[in-house]
């Protein structure tokens, strides 16, 4: 499959009984038990419910011959039945509805665990939002359709033991009923497809109407400071209209099934009815064999109707059910090798040589990138917006791979050693620092499962976070909200720095980590820096001339490529690319 084919394609390429099959194979199944409850469960439900015609009849013919045992006879029979199918009913939905989210919560927790280990290219092709929808208004969709789908089961083991009891009561009116009804078969198949289509616009939509929403309310503070309210507000209505027609287009086709069915169940009804009066106006039939026929029509009517409208339910399900897979199936473009081996031991020497990365869309990112950073430095990536920095950075712990050359950490090639072991050697703190929803304490303890609230507090304190957060009214308990919004950035970036000394890593990687710190913070964070680098490596995406000032090697970056490489003085001497962007005031103070 192409990685980059998006899910509403694939949609259109899967029919709904593949998707079902699938979904059988790989989930249902995984509950056996359950389902041969259900199953059994069914047939009595079935079964109690196809012998109310009979009894019907019966009870016809009893008052026909005046029998006194009508009086309790068919009375008792029908409750018996009744409670009998009542609590299989019960049962049976109890069990269908087990089965059913227990599936849902396996396709959730599946996709999570794929999402949390895909590529970075995978997952920022769509917004969180729409990835987000996935597990909401996909999961509802498939719920909704296996739910129908078992009790589909159900109405039609109903409606064939309906159909043995007009059999038993009269073949010849059986034959009217089944010549009408297969004629439905045509227009719902045309239905269910156009609601398919349908259904895969309407979640597009709702996948775009709520990415644009959590993007206006992410974005509260620029919306009024820029005056922007009706601009947004115009924005959201042409996504909610966009969102109405979908979902018009879908309730119109939808719509269409139940009148269908409506005016076939009245022909066969009025072609039963016609005949039957031939017949007994030639003195053929009694009333006991009709009106116990006409019964089990009109109760097969139900399940019949449930059963025209399941084709459409099936198709809602199988465009949610196709996304979802179309995620599932999508490659990994990082993997480990077959052979990979754990990090050997070592202080974090990194080797770029000859490097090459080209983005997802073709953009090219690196043009062979070579540098060394030894154990101990601190190496400073500098260079222009766009010369591929922060692109540099993310290939050591693969979270991006090369396209050519070769990147070697204490002289092993990445690509030959266990992901697992690189990433436990490396922290990493990036430029766009998001904290998760939870303690303060319980974001650091992230760099180290097993930190002691001791070393959880020591790291505070040399990441400079030691005085803000005995400042906050629980002190390491406080909760920092979503995406850390009850901190200010600076005090977001001393908790996401924490949580990289605590890891004790042998490579430290800062992306402009140190860029929303005031000069006291950062001080503070620098020294603890010039302790903590010692035997490791440090490699710093810098745009204050601080950092860059006490790098020990200086990476200068230009399209891709390393220009320049050197100490501060060293590249001021020089007087190139690195001379020009400090005398242009492209560094902070």
């Amino acid at each position: 499959m192409d990685a980059i084919t998006p899910p509403q394609t694939l949609v259109a390429e899967r029919t709904t009984s593949d998707l079902m099959r699938r979904l059988w194979r790989e989930h249902i199944l995984n509950h056996r038990g359950r389902l041969i409850a259900i199953a059994a469960l069914t047939l009595v439900m079935a079964g109690t419910q196809a012998l109310y015609p009979v009894i019907i009849d019966r009870a016809i013919a009893m008052f026909e011959a005046r029998d006194r045992r009508i009086l309790y006879q068919v009375p008792a029979l029908v409750l018996t039945f009744t409670a009998i199918k009542a609590l299989a009913q019960y049962l049976q939905n109890v069990q269908v509805q087990k089965v059913v989210l227990l599936v849902i919560r396996e396709l959730q927790a599946r996709l999570f665990r794929h999402l949390v280990r895909a590529d970075l290219a995978q997952v920022e092709r769509e917004s969180p939002a729409s990835l987000a929808a996935r597990f909401t208004t996909d999961a509802a969709t498939i719920r909704e359709a296996l739910t129908r789908a078992v009790n589909g089961l159900a109405d039609a083991a109903t409606v064939i033991g309906l159909i043995g009891s007009m059999l038993y009561l009269d073949w010849q009116l059986s034959l009217i009923a089944a010549l009408l009804y297969p004629l439905a078969a045509l227009p719902i198949g045309r239905i269910g497809r156009r609601i398919r289509r349908a259904s895969g616009g309407m979640q597009e939509r709702m996948g775009e109407t709520a990415a644009l929403l959590n993007e206006s309310f992410a974005q509260a503070r620029t919306v009024r400071a820029y005056r922007l309210e009706d601009a947004e507000t115009a924005r959201a209505d042409a996504a909610f209209h966009k969102l109405y027609r979908a979902l018009l287009a879908m309730s119109r086709s939808r719509s269409r099934i139940d009148p269908l069915l409506e005016v076939l169940g009245g022909a066969a009804i009025a072609g039963v009815l016609g005949f039957a009066g031939w017949r007994a106006a030639v003195g053929t039939n009694t009333l006991g064999n009709f009106t116990g026929f006409v019964t089990a029509l009109l109760i097969a009517a139900r399940p019949l109707r449930a059963l025209g409208s399941l084709n459409a339910a099936l198709q809602e399900g199988s465009a949610g059910l196709a996304r979802v897979f179309a995620i599932l199936d999508e490659p990994a473009g990082i993997t480990e090798s077959s052979t990979a081996v754990a990090l050997p031991p070592g202080h974090g020497r990194v080797s770029f040589q000859d490097v090459a990365f080209r983005y997802p869309d073709g953009r090219a990112g690196l043009h062979g990138l070579s540098f060394v950073a030894e154990p101990g430095q601190t190496v400073a990536l500098v260079g222009p917006s766009g010369a591929g920095k922060s692109t540099a950075l993310a290939l050591i712990p693969r979270l991006q791979d090369a396209e050519r050359g070769r990147i070697e950490v204490d002289g092993a090639d990445i690509r030959d050693v266990t992901i697992a072991s690189l990433r436990d050697a490396i922290a990493y703190v990036g430029q766009d620092t998001l904290l998760f929803d939870d303690t303060v304490a319980a974001n650091i303890s992230m760099g180290r499962a097993t930190a002691t609230d001791a070393d959880i507090a020591a790291a505070a304190a040399a990441a400079a976070a030691a005085d803000f957060i005995a400042d906050m009214p629980d002190g390491f308990t406080t909760s920092v909200g979503h995406n850390g919004q009850r901190l200010s950035g600076g005090q977001r970036q001393r908790v996401a720095l924490a949580r990289a000394l605590l890891r004790d890593p042998r490579i430290l990687l800062l992306d402009e980590a140190t860029s929303a710190l005031d000069a006291e913070s950062e001080a503070s964070v620098q020294r603890a820096l010039n302790r903590l680098r010692i035997g490791r490596t440090t490699i710093v995406v810098a745009h204050r001339l601080s950092t860059v000032r006490d790098a020990d090697l200086v990476v200068v970056m230009d399209a891709g490529r390393a220009v320049e490489q050197g100490t501060h003085a060293q590249l001021l001497a020089l007087d190139g690319l690195y001379a020009r962007l400090v005398r242009t005031q492209a560094f902070a103070p």
